[in-house]
């Protein structure tokens, strides 16, 4: 069963062995949103202990090189507990940023 933590920018559904989050928001773009983000990334992670993470794109259409700062910080931590890191749902524009900044290589992406 998975259990809904309500929040304004994402939606966080934490199963047995995997936490899915799922972005609200169409653009990821201001310091703050970021900021934002990032703390809830803090709990989230905490939280996961070392389980696996999907971080739902479905909504996302735009993002800032700052977000993938965040990705690949999260993406980091994540390894350091011995969890895993997936990104699902991302639409062609945004699987095209991630193909030109080489971080296909770094990120699992379905």
């Amino acid at each position: 069963m998975l259990m809904e933590q309500g929040q304004s920018r994402i939606k966080v559904e934490y199963g047995i062995d995997v936490t899915i989050v799922t972005f609200n928001d169409e653009r990821i773009v201001d310091e703050e949103q970021i900021r934002e983000l990032q703390e809830s990334f803090k709990a989230i992670i905490e939280k996961n202990d070392g389980k696996k993470l999907i971080l739902n794109f479905a909504n996302v259409k735009f993002m800032t090189s700052a977000f993938l700062g965040l990705l690949v910080r999260v993406h980091k931590k994540l390894c350091e507990q011995g969890g895993r890191l997936r990104l699902s749902n991302l639409d062609s524009n945004l699987r095209k940023v991630f193909e030109i900044t080489q971080l296909t290589k770094v990120f699992e992406i379905s």
